[in-house]
């Protein structure tokens, strides 16, 4: 039975419990013989992979909700299959002998792989990083500049003089990898760029001095502002390396708007009802390396203002959302078809050269894989969709404000289901603010928009 999601609600107690078993065999299987851990770890894996038929779906008028899916004539397996899950669990904690089915069969990888995508280490939440990270280049050299200095983030975690000095030890490490590894760096610039490239480096080496100083000064305030302008740097000679597109459009997607690289908007939203914020900009980057039909279409109707003047359409603590007009269409209708413009569910995952289009991760079997922009940073940007039509996107967005049981950092179940294209940079938390009926004052391109290919609404 469809149910909406809240924090009260009993979904999220029963994917905690659910987790258990996962967690548990994978502790087992160290441990005890190695029958009884693969069949207690492919037991689990079943649960996990029922787990993941929660389906982040959109109402009629596409807005985000929670379901459980599946056909009613699932429900007493399900029944089973939660009765044996709470078995294992209380059979694996307290050690009571379990009595195990052989009716769930064996999934086709193991559960141990899963749970290590899982639990692989902190998530990447900044949205800087996630773009940075997020660029089609591989050079080794630039990379280990750019860590030493992301690190410096967590080191003014530390409380005390320590944070202090970890951060120095960052900033030297950093500046040793960029003494080593100029050459390298240079020659991963792209030609047409290498002038730029060659600035942008001496400025970087220039600042990471300025930055020692700080540190040594002990000008704990200043430390930060010195870190994001250098990442700018490191940023900017990463995108450099770019050269070209990296891969082909399919035919039937390559006459749409497409985003050829990246671009940079500014949404003004006029905030109701709120004394300490009435009018807020939000700084937006939108990714078109990684989702070149969604980004595109979206910049395509930007430059339409089709978002201008309307409001904010959804906010309830989970996401913001916009983007269904006025009348009885769900999305933008082209006037030049008079018919509703639709583009394909775009996933790119880690390790492929180009883009899934028009099927989940989840459909594909790939429960592994870990898409390259993910629903890691608050403000995170997505298309909306219909529930049960992966090529409905339309001209519906949303922003994912929250993290939950459901949507964990890392191991959420909205990667792979739904296409992220951007992430907001600047005012995000801002986000949080916004109500029902604010309203979108305009959105404007700043930088990026030599980057659109087949506009349509010139």
């Amino acid at each position: 039975m469809p149910t909406s999601f809240s924090p009260s609600n009993p979904i999220s107690p029963l994917v905690s419990k659910l987790s258990v078993p996962l967690m548990a065999a994978a502790l087992l299987s160290s441990q005890c013989r190695p029958s009884l851990a693969r069949s207690m770890s492919t037991l689990a894996a079943g649960v996990a992979r029922r787990r993941t038929r929660l389906a982040f779906r959109c109402s009629a008028s596409r807005f985000p909700r929670f379901d459980l899916g599946g056909e009613q004539n699932e429900n007493s397996c399900r029944i089973k299959e939660c009765a044996i899950s709470l078995a294992l669990a209380i059979g694996l904690v307290t050690g009571v002998p379990i009595v195990t089915s052989p009716a769930h069969a064996s999934p086709v990888s193991p559960v141990l792989p899963d749970l290590s995508v899982l639990i692989s280490g902190p998530p990447i939440k900044d949205p800087g990083v996630l773009l940075r990270n997020a660029l089609p280049i591989d050079n080794k050299a630039i990379r280990e500049v750019q860590k030493p200095l992301e690190d410096i983030t967590d080191s003014l975690k530390i409380s005390g003089v320590r944070a202090l000095d970890t951060a120095e030890r960052n900033v030297r490490q950093a500046s040793r990898a960029l003494e080593q590894g100029k050459a390298l760096i240079l020659k991963g610039v792209s030609e047409t760029k290498k002038e730029n490239g060659k600035e942008l480096l001496e400025k970087l080496a220039v600042g990471m001095k300025e930055l020692e100083g700080i540190i040594q000064q002990r000008d704990r305030e200043a430390v930060a502002p010195k870190q994001k302008e250098l990442l700018q740097y490191v940023g900017s000679i990463e995108e450099d390396m770019v050269d070209g597109f990296p891969f082909e459009i399919p035919d039937e997607y390559s006459n749409l708007p497409l985003l050829k690289g990246r671009a940079t908007v500014d949404m003004k939203v006029k905030v109701k009802d709120n004394p300490n914020v009435q009018d807020c900009v939000f700084r937006i980057v939108l990714d078109g390396y990684n989702a070149p039909v969604t980004a595109g279409n979206f910049v395509d109707l930007v430059e339409r203002h089709f978002y201008d003047g309307m409001e904010i359409q959804r906010a309830d603590g989970f996401v913001v959302q916009t983007g269904d007009p006025e009348g009885p269409a769900e999305g933008f209708i082209d006037p030049s078809t008079e018919k509703l413009r639709t583009i394909p569910l775009e996933i790119m995952v880690i390790g492929d050269k180009a883009p899934i289009y028009g099927e989940t991760l989840e459909e594909l079997g790939r429960y592994k894989a870990q898409t390259r922009l993910p629903f890691n940073a608050f403000g995170t940007m997505a298309m909306a969709r219909a529930e049960f039509d992966n090529n409905s996107g339309s001209s519906q967005v949303f922003w994912l404000l929250k993290e939950s049981e459901l949507t964990p950092s890392n191991a959420n179940i909205l990667d792979g289901r739904y296409a992220v294209f951007g992430y907001t940079t600047e005012n995000e938390d801002f986000l949080a603010d916004l109500k029902v009926g604010d309203v979108i004052e305009s959105i404007q391109v700043v930088s990026g928009l030599e980057n659109l290919v087949n506009p349509s609404y010139k």
